[in-house]
């Protein structure tokens, strides 16, 4: 009798857990990345030395290398639109306060989705041969003059 009961209960409930655990793809997903040194420690994470790696690739020289050091977002996004837009990445450094740098990738009527790369690397990066860190930042997707989708980091205002 109570195994009746409890198929009958697994019955009804697995459906719905099914339906709850499907959730939509975000439409806007920023995955950041801070290239702090040219050289990975011993017992780093393999995908972090790869991903250094693949920051670095073809810096020949110590030079160059010091150049590319610095922060690497990779935006993805996925959204039904069909007219031309574009994702807008901005960022507050340490040492310009409160003013507000840009960058902006356009996208082309009918794209749905896609992958757009920004960095803060070189000069931006290094002021006086030290790190200028981002402090915040904010990106957004914008369809048809209307933001479809935003991210932000905890310190953006």
């Amino acid at each position: 009798m109570r195994l009746m009961k409890l198929s009958k209960a697994c019955a009804l409930f697995l459906p719905l857990t099914s339906l709850l655990s499907c959730s939509s793809p975000q439409v806007l997903d920023v995955r950041p990345f801070h290239l702090r040194e040219i050289t990975a420690e011993d017992g780093e994470d393999p995908m972090i030395v790869g991903e250094q790696r693949r920051r670095l690739h073809g810096a020949i020289g110590v030079n160059e290398q010091a150049q590319k050091l610095g922060y690497y977002y990779t935006v993805l996004w996925d959204d039904s639109g069909s007219g031309p837009g574009e994702i807008v990445f901005e960022y507050q450094q340490g040492s310009t306060g409160s003013r507000v740098k840009k960058l902006s990738h356009r996208i082309e009527a009918g794209q749905s989705s896609g992958r757009a790369e920004f960095s803060v690397t070189g000069g931006e990066y290094l002021r006086d041969g030290k790190p200028d860190r981002v402090l915040a930042w904010r990106c957004r997707l914008i369809r048809d003059g209307r933001e479809v989708a935003s991210r932000h980091s905890y310190l953006w205002q």
